[in-house]
């Protein structure tokens, strides 16, 4: 028993695990996706157009792959739910398989033998499943490593937003130029 709770901790450490470093990858495109962000803008102010189509480009990279991250790591989350609930089921199955045989036991009916048996199937039923869900798991897995790409409308957006920041850092400068201005003036 005691094996198997070491070895059970060992796999709620793992899924523990898996799950952070996805979590700590999607922080990273985060910030590569503002760093993205800033270049576009800086090339945009100074007209710079190679390196404003490179960061524009270097960000829509960074979206498609930070969508990789979040579609695995909520299948990873949604596999490891189904197999805890799976393994529940066949601890519940396997506990009503033992009472069902005690039952047996004790009032000696062929009903009984019926139930365990129906249950014993039951439970290789729900074993068979959980392995079929993880090879369909797998087998959607192979679709996080093709390259996903931004439509029209999402390329627009990401424009927008550089654009957008671009434009707000300039108002931002013109208004404190202006004031500057204004205490020179004062100061003369």
């Amino acid at each position: 028993m005691a094996v198997k709770t070491s070895k059970e901790m060992k796999k709620r450490m793992l899924i523990k695990q898996t799950i952070n470093a996805m979590n700590k990858q999607i922080q990273k495109l985060e910030e590569q996706k503002q760093v993205y962000i800033n270049a576009g803008k800086q090339a945009k102010q100074r007209g710079l157009t190679e390196q404003y189509n490179l960061a524009l480009s270097g960000l829509k990279m960074t979206i498609a792959q930070q969508k990789r991250v979040y579609e695995m790591k909520l299948n990873f989350e949604i596999t490891s739910q189904m197999k805890d609930m799976t393994k529940m089921t066949s601890e519940f199955l396997q506990g009503m398989g033992t009472l069902s045989k005690d039952m047996m036991k004790l009032t000696k009916e062929s009903d009984f033998k019926k139930v365990t048996k129906q249950f014993n199937e039951a439970m290789m039923g729900v074993e068979m499943q959980a392995e079929q869900m993880e090879s369909f798991m797998e087998d959607t897995s192979s679709t996080f490593s093709s390259n996903y790409s931004l439509d029209a409308e999402e390329s627009k957006e990401i424009e927008s937003l550089i654009t957008n920041q671009a434009s707000a850092e300039e108002s931002v400068e013109d208004a404190i130029e202006k004031e500057l201005e204004e205490l020179k003036k004062r100061m003369s």
